[in-house]
């Protein structure tokens, strides 16, 4: 299967400075990925404002069964299907753990980056968990993914 991206990053977006970071990483060595802080097309469907400060909130507060939850949804499971390998930045929360199961249940690579809180064994799923972003950056360069 041809995949439009190398790589679907995923966290949590309250911790937007430190996923963009990465993302930049990606930007730097033209690594083709797909992140969900920079999806403006997903957003604009939406009706929603990605450079919002409070957009986090914003759509926390927004009904499940809203049209909006279900643009991002089908926008963001779509980057997904279509990455070849999956990347969560931890810390991260539940959505951003259960796409993690869903690549692995797609049988993507999967790894992560980040110090994680307590051992858990559904933590093997990650074929590299990466101690910090110089680390992720010479696995970027050096390695076949």
């Amino acid at each position: 299967m041809e995949y439009k991206y190398k790589f679907f990053i995923a966290g949590r977006a309250r911790n937007k400075e430190n996923i963009l970071k990465i993302c930049s990483i990606f930007e730097k060595l033209n690594i083709p990925h797909y992140c969900f802080l920079k999806n403006e097309e997903s957003h604009k469907e939406a009706g929603l404002d990605i450079n919002d400060e409070h957009l986090a909130e914003t759509f926390e507060a927004l009904e499940l069964n809203s049209s909006k939850v279900r643009t991002i949804f089908e926008h963001d499971l779509d980057g997904e299907r279509n990455s070849e390998n999956f990347l969560l930045i931890l810390p991260a929360g539940k959505s951003a753990h259960i796409e993690a199961g869903i690549a692995y249940g797609m049988g993507k690579k999967c790894y992560a980056l980040g110090e994680y809180d307590v051992t858990d064994s559904l933590y093997l799923i990650f074929d590299k968990i990466f101690k910090n972003e110089d680390e992720l950056k010479e696995f970027l360069k050096n390695n076949e993914y």
